[in-house]
């Protein structure tokens, strides 16, 4: 009789964030503006990068490809959450509810990778300026891309291998708009410690490196910047770090409150809120972070304004 309950959840419904008929509407107007924005944002980022040869850096390829992350991170989320406020059924099923879950780790993970992997780059081009295009290579470039995607795969793999096998016989509503690792754990009727302290250990291990990474990087950096004598030069070493260090502390912030925490301490509820911020919100927040704070970026997309205006 166990063994039955255990192969019976063939899917899964989705509580998503409120229960309240008269919210749907609401929530599904305010989603569906931020994935736009997100995707014109971030697809605008592309473009800009893609057709100006002043971007062709480094800086602007691991840039770029940020922005194809955040594309994918909130297409894995966004969705099926719009689906749910305009449906009366918030049903996902288990093959659904896995692959979002799976598609979600490896972007969240290769996202971390990809800002440690930011913050070394300008570590280079500030610290290092005329060895910059010597060491930053393309094809070096290419392989901390494929490198970050790498672990982010890897992560996902580890994480999925012990979730799928866990025994969903208590229920199968999902507290939470998307099915997130916390919240399937609560559901399991089986003792989930090695699921947890594999969660607690892998974010443990992600976070720790890739922050070292970050802040041994900016600490140079920041030496770096004090010994330039001009005033001038000291502000353009600075801008081209604010937009990046921002993004860092949006996105580390929610997440090691996320998952670097006992379970004894989760709170759903709360975490929706915290989940809808980094899983939603910082896609969209990213490409005008970097837009809006870097002057190579906004005379680029002047440019691409312009040659549009003019082919028009």
């Amino acid at each position: 009789m166990a063994e039955q309950n255990h192969t019976s959840v063939a899917e899964f419904i989705l509580e998503g964030l409120s229960d309240q008929a008269e919210m749907k509407a609401p929530l599904f107007v305010l989603f569906l503006l931020i994935y736009t924005v997100t995707l014109l944002g971030n697809v605008g980022i592309i473009v800009v990068i893609q057709g100006d040869p002043r971007l062709h850096t480094s800086m602007y390829f691991f840039l770029g490809s940020l922005s194809v992350v955040d594309i994918c991170f909130s297409s894995v989320i966004a969705p099926r959450t719009l689906v749910s406020f305009l449906s009366e059924r918030k049903t996902i099923s288990f093959v659904g509810c896995m692959g979002q879950a799976a598609f979600y780790i490896v972007f969240v993970t290769t996202e971390c990778f990809l800002l440690a992997v930011m913050a070394y780059d300008r570590y280079v081009a500030i610290c290092n300026p005329l060895l910059y295009s010597s060491v930053m290579t393309r094809r070096l470039c290419l392989w901390l891309l494929v490198g970050s995607y790498t672990g982010g795969v890897l992560t996902s793999i580890i994480q999925m291998t012990f979730i799928i096998r866990l025994p969903f016989c208590s229920s199968n509503v999902i507290n939470h708009f998307f099915c997130d690792v916390p919240p399937l754990l609560a559901l399991s009727c089986a003792s989930t410690y090695i699921n947890e302290m594999i969660l607690f250990s892998l974010a443990g291990v992600i976070e720790l490196s890739t922050i070292s990474t970050i802040l041994v990087s900016y600490t140079f950096i920041s030496f770096a910047i004090l010994r330039i004598r001009s005033a001038e030069g000291r502000q353009k070493a600075f801008s081209t770090c604010v937009s990046h260090l921002t993004a860092v502390t949006m996105l580390y912030g929610t997440t090691i409150f996320m998952y670097l925490r006992p379970s004894s301490s989760y709170s759903l509820n709360t975490d929706k809120v915290v989940s809808v911020f980094y899983t939603v919100v910082i896609p969209m927040l990213n490409p005008l972070i970097y837009s809006l704070r870097n002057q190579e970026v906004k005379d680029a997309l002047r440019r691409t304004a312009e040659r549009i205006t003019v082919r028009l």
